[in-house]
């Protein structure tokens, strides 16, 4: 069996030390979707929901999320990030929400850009779920990362 990364030779949970690994730049992007109602989508795109601008209000999350992702998730380093970007998509039964996350370090931000993506679809959903209850996430999931060790990777 491999050594694990984050267990120390005693079993307990420990944050990897990064310490020395060289700086590079990083990069990753994440994907995820949330499928309402016709009428829901209407009336976010004519910015005519109750609680406001859905769609600037789940940008804003999304950037405050991949910045505390190290509140959130256990073990991951708090990192200084240079740039997140959160972007949306209208589909025919939804919308699309895609995050970018960058960052000159020792460690990757696959984490943070998934961070940003899941905050602004469930910023979506508290804002819509007034008009429907039923909304769909779904589909989140890294789309590429590049920088570090391990290189670059993109998903098929």
């Amino acid at each position: 069996m491999s050594k694990l990364t984050h267990i120390d030779g005693n079993g307990a949970a420990h944050m990897v030390d990064v310490g020395d690994k060289a700086d590079t730049a990083r990069e990753a992007h994440a994907v995820g979707q949330i499928a309402m109602k016709l009428g829901v989508l209407e009336a976010i795109r004519a910015n005519m929901m109750k609680k406001g601008d859905v769609l600037a209000t789940a940008r804003i999350a999304g950037i405050m999320a991949a910045k505390k992702t190290s509140d959130l998730i256990p073990l991951c380093h708090p990192l200084a990030l240079s740039k997140v970007a959160v972007d949306f998509t209208f589909l025919d039964d939804g919308i699309k929400v895609s995050s970018m996350v960058r960052l000159t370090g020792k460690t990757g931000v696959e984490m943070e850009a998934l961070t940003a993506c899941s905050i602004a679809l469930l910023t979506i959903y508290d804002m819509s779920k007034a008009m429907q209850k039923d909304i769909v996430i779904s589909d989140i999931r890294l789309l590429s990362k590049s920088g570090g060790k391990s290189g670059d990777w993109a998903a098929e």
